[in-house]
């Protein structure tokens, strides 16, 4: 794997594109969360797959699929972060979160378990907080079983797992996300299983959009908030939530807020991630992807605005 381009601010946030022989690109990220410092919480975000076959109609990820990432390209996109930060391996962070979610459903590749068996050997990280997200594709049961055991051998209390939703309407969100996936209550199911009582609650996740529907007393027949917290999010401006009509260019802020109050009202814990705006012209948050600019005439207000810079070492 060769590093062919970075872009972003040291400061804030980096995305990477590399290239395997094979003339495959992929991207990875790094980033914090200011007000916290790097030494508080970094958070780092790899790929899963070339691609992704889902081509969820929100998120630019799905330009093309062309394979599973295997176990030892996730890692070296991680030493390929951690070398310029910590090149000894020894990452003093209080939170160093890992999250299997720049490119790829991690569902679809069993290796993303053989890595978080080999994450507390490879790296001294009293911080370490893998984090996997999932739409919840059918046909996935040795995956998401195999991620139950590891949880629960290796992370019993410092693991986030979070089902993105979206929608509470199963044909609404069927558009969004074009798989098959399981119905709520197998989610509600399985999340039950995973969370078991330890650490974190599972996140269910809605990138609230234009004429989306996010109902929480639909949610609430199924997902018991002892288990389950909400986050929210607005919807990130990628190409293809833009291309559709999703992208709110009005206060998504205030409209995160005032569902975020719904979700509380029938009882659940609610976490309003807004995040940083510079990102979204970076392209560091979930969703984007940069390769995606090369095939759109699209301009969109704040997103993929910066000037995309190649740094070298010497920069950051």
């Amino acid at each position: 794997m060769k590093i062919v381009a970075r872009t972003g601010v040291p400061e804030l946030a980096m995305v990477y594109i590399a290239e395997d022989e094979q003339g495959r690109r992929l991207e990875f990220a790094e980033s914090v969360e200011p007000p916290y410092p790097r030494d508080e919480k970094w958070v780092n975000i790899i790929s899963t797959l070339w691609g992704c076959p889902i081509q969820c109609r929100f998120c630019d990820a799905g330009l093309q699929y062309k394979g599973k990432v295997s176990a030892d390209t996730m890692l070296a996109q991680l030493d390929a972060l951690v070398d310029v930060r910590y090149p000894d391996k020894r990452i003093p962070c209080v939170k160093w979160k890992i999250q299997f979610a720049r490119m790829g459903e991690p569902a679809f590749n069993r290796d993303v378990v053989t890595v978080l068996r080999q994450l507390p050997e490879r790296y001294s990280a009293p911080g370490l907080l893998p984090s996997v997200s999932t739409v919840g594709p059918k046909g996935c049961k040795k995956f998401f079983n195999e991620l139950l055991l590891v949880k629960r051998e290796l992370y019993p209390d410092r693991f986030q797992f979070q089902f993105s939703l979206h929608s509470t309407d199963l044909d609404e969100r069927q558009h969004l996300i074009p798989a098959p996936t399981m119905i709520f209550a197998e989610m509600a199911d399985y999340g039950e299983r995973i969370y078991g009582g330890v650490g974190r609650k599972v996140t269910l996740n809605f990138a609230l959009g234009v004429g989306i529907t996010v109902d929480p007393k639909e949610l609430r027949r199924f997902f018991s908030p002892d288990a389950f917290l909400i986050k929210l999010t607005p919807m990130n401006p990628t190409i293809r939530a833009s291309e559709n009509g999703y992208v709110d260019e009005s206060d998504p802020a205030l409209r995160l807020k005032m569902k975020a109050e719904d979700f509380r009202n029938v009882g659940y814990e609610v976490i309003e991630s807004i995040g940083e705006l510079e990102e979204n012209a970076i392209g560091s948050n979930c969703g984007q992807y940069l390769a995606r600019l090369g095939e759109s005439h699209l301009t969109i207000g704040n997103a993929y605005s910066y000037s995309g810079r190649i740094l070298s070492s010497n920069d950051l």
